[in-house]
């Protein structure tokens, strides 16, 4: 696996045997997604009110509307007209945005923990922009300038009445005097009349105050992103593909050997061959009942994904064939009397099944003594009339460092490794119940021509 590219196969595999520890992490994804939207994110709603700008308006002169209807100065306002009860116009400020739309238009959104809130929010904000926006235009936002404009157009106006008053004071006669006097005055009220339209025109209150708020905002009916759906679907997502990518980083990371020829390496010794267990068989052992046992088994953690899918084997008769096979082979090796100690990595279930069926199966010939080995501090027990050791284990468990291990271990006890023993499991067939076609000396003697090939 550490080798080989990450394949839609490799997933499927993980899918099919290890489904439940999947579900059991998509469902904590999805609590803690849940979780997430009760204390990190509750539900918001968000309403949106639309401010019409008339006129002709450049791009950078929008922008600065959408400041200003952000700004302090106008969610300040909405606040202090709302008056919520703990809500400042600081905490607001955060809840209110703005931006430029086509055709003029500022769309200002407010955010509360409620429909209604968020709508009341967004239309007095809106209404409190429109009217900050307007006391700008009109020059409130400077005293003296509107105090000297304001002067400025009472002078004009009582300038028009004296002059009507020294019109109508004038001779009415039709003097030339009379009449030029007369036409002077006119032509003066005329210029002071054309100075104040474009005093109007220039005014920017005249052209772009009149900001209209196109109705009231529309009451939201549901919640903004995320909403709680989401941060549960989200949640479950996460955790499953976690789950996922930490699966194949740890099979690509994993130093398991799972060749013969690095098994057999590490070992020291020569593989006799292969045998065969049910993979429906379980386990009762007393160490397996306990609390976090029952977990593992229900999560079928303890199921090994990363090998492949185990085989067909024919039955029972062909299983025992092979193990009879491994039984000659040792014979072949070892003069009489044939005394091995059968040595098995503790923890290898598939590995002590296969021992035990393999002692059976020798009948005592040759005599084998199952003893499970710590991988962790590995003691074998000393050499009493053991003619050496037979390591049995299944391919893909223990990495090159804990077989050295028991191979030094053995050493130590004065045993030779005589052999390995490679088991592992298979899909059992239909039984078949026939007699045993060939005696133990007949089946001894058609193996031996083959002990030196490998497995079987």
């Amino acid at each position: 696996m550490s080798e080989d590219t990450i394949r839609l196969v490799t997933i499927g595999r993980i899918l099919r045997r290890r489904w439940r520890l999947l579900a059991a992490l998509a469902l904590l994804g999805a609590l803690v997604g849940y979780g997430t939207s009760v204390l990190v994110f509750p539900p918001r709603y968000t309403a949106s009110a639309s401010v019409l700008l008339p006129g002709l308006w450049e791009e950078r002169e929008l922008l600065t509307q959408v400041d200003i209807a952000t700004s302090s100065a106008v969610v300040d306002r909405a606040a202090t007209t709302l008056d919520w009860k703990g809500v400042s116009g600081v905490e607001l400020q955060d809840q209110v945005s703005a931006k430029a739309a086509d055709g003029n238009i500022i769309k200002i959104s407010g955010t509360a923990d409620t429909p209604e809130r968020a709508q009341r929010l967004s239309d007095q904000v809106a209404q409190q922009f429109v009217t900050f926006a307007a006391r700008i235009a009109g020059g409130s936002a400077d005293p003296q300038v509107a105090t000297g404009t304001e002067a400025l157009r009472k002078k004009v106006a009582e300038t028009n009445r004296r002059i009507t008053d020294l019109a109508n004071a004038a001779d009415p006669g039709q003097t030339v005097e009379s009449v030029q006097a007369r036409t002077e005055l006119e032509k003066l009220r005329t210029s002071l009349q054309d100075a104040m339209k474009k005093l109007d025109e220039a005014d920017p209150a005249t052209n772009k105050a009149s900001m209209v708020v196109m109705g009231p905002a529309a009451r939201p009916t549901g919640a903004a992103a995320p909403t709680r759906v989401q941060l549960i679907v989200g949640g479950a997502l996460l955790f499953f593909l976690v789950a996922i990518i930490g699966h194949l980083a740890a099979a690509r990371v994993s130093r398991r050997l799972r060749t013969e020829p690095e098994i057999a390496a590490a070992l020291g010794s020569a593989l006799l061959g292969t045998i065969d267990v049910p993979g429906e068989e379980r386990s009762h052992r007393p160490e397996s009942r306990g609390t976090r046992a029952r977990i593992r088994r229900l999560l079928d953690v303890d199921t090994r994904w990363d090998i492949p899918t185990p085989l067909r084997s024919g039955d029972e008769a062909d299983r025992r064939i092979r193990y009879r096979r491994v039984c000659a082979r040792l014979r072949d090796q070892l003069p009489a009397p044939r005394r091995l100690l059968a040595v098995v990595p503790e923890g290898d279930e598939v590995a002590r099944r296969a021992a035990g069926q393999l002692a059976a199966e020798a009948k005592g010939d040759p005599l084998l003594r199952v003893v499970e080995v710590s991988v962790d501090r590995p003691i074998v027990p000393d050499r009493d009339t053991e003619s050496g050791a037979v390591v049995v284990l299944s391919a893909g468990s223990w990495t090159a460092e804990e077989l050295a291990g028991i191979a030094e271990a053995c050493a130590d006890g004065r045993h030779e490794i005589v052999g390995i023993v490679l088991a592992g499991t298979v899909r059992t067939g239909p039984t078949r119940t026939v007699e045993r076609p060939l005696d133990d000396a007949t089946l001894t003697f058609a193996v031996r021509g083959h002990a030196t090939g490998g497995s079987a």
